[in-house]
């Protein structure tokens, strides 16, 4: 039997409409093996690495689409999640402990010998992490511009948001740590630019303090231990990174581009560190 709909599109006003609406789940795995879901197809652009061919922005139009991308950002963590029906899609309680240890342990398990001694960032998180949040948000916990969707008419413009697998209920801020990791500016040194995968670096769009800022206005709150979060965000990537290249140097796989990874996890882990030397925490 499938089900339609979900708690965040049962009202008359979506509780976020950049959400793609679900429009069927089942768990009858005798249709194609396993549980699974149809949900609305979200036509328009995606950013990857480069802008695609014909796409350009002027600095300005720049500047616009990131403030875009703060309002979507900050309207998800506005959503009241017990309203939308959502408490039963996470924990919060503990959620950064959680996560800190959790993502230490799933380095230890990736390690391998050509990786980097990441202990003393996982010690550093652990030293530094911060109390329970007084706010409490849905997270989307991969938000990125190719997690976004843009208007083909008015490239400016978002129109959904995309990859909600890890999506819970958390604090906000682990939320804007991750997305400040894949935030490449254009005065990061050239191997940051190296594992770039988002236009981030083009003439006018934020810096990550500017967006921390923007996201700070919206949000209505002060952020002064920002650098906990952004080096978790940069520590986590740097696991997820550890973790497919484990893949590759076990022989799981053969596919030559995950042979790339380490080098990401190296650049990662000096960027890590660079935040912990310059941190007043």
């Amino acid at each position: 039997m499938f089900r339609t709909g979900s708690p965040i599109h049962f009202s008359e006003e979506p509780f976020f409409p950049y959400c793609p609406e679900p429009l069927a789940y089942t768990e009858d795995e005798s249709i194609i093996g396993c549980p699974f879901y149809v949900m609305e197809r979200i036509k328009g652009i995606i950013l990857r690495r480069d802008l695609p061919q014909g796409l350009s922005f002027t600095p300005q139009e720049a500047r616009t689409l990131c403030e875009k991308l703060i309002d979507v950002y900050a309207a998800l963590h506005h959503v009241d999640y017990q309203k939308a029906g959502l408490e039963g899609s996470g924990k919060p309680e503990g959620y950064v402990r959680r996560q800190v240890d959790g993502w230490s342990e799933r380095y230890r398990s990736a390690r391998t010998e050509d990786a980097p001694d990441f202990e003393p960032v996982m010690a550093w998180l652990h030293s530094k992490m911060p109390g329970e949040s007084a706010i409490v948000s849905v997270i989307h916990n991969d938000y990125r511009f190719d997690n976004v969707v843009l208007d083909p008419l008015n490239p400016r413009e978002i129109i959904g948001v995309l990859d909600w697998e890890m999506a819970t209920i958390g604090d906000p801020l682990m939320d804007l740590g991750g997305a400040l990791a894949y935030w490449v500016e254009r005065a990061d040194p050239p191997n940051m630019q190296a594992i770039r995968i988002s236009p981030t670096h083009l003439e006018g769009m934020m810096t990550r303090r500017e967006f921390v800022d923007g996201y700070a206005e919206r949000m209505g709150m002060s952020i002064d231990n920002i650098d906990f979060y952004y080096c978790f965000g940069l520590f986590r990537l740097a696991v997820i990174a550890q973790q497919i290249y484990y893949r590759f140097y076990h022989g799981q796989t053969k596919d030559e581009r995950f042979k790339l990874m380490i080098f990401a996890v190296h650049v990662l882990e000096e960027a890590a560190k660079g935040v912990i030397k310059a941190s007043d925490l």
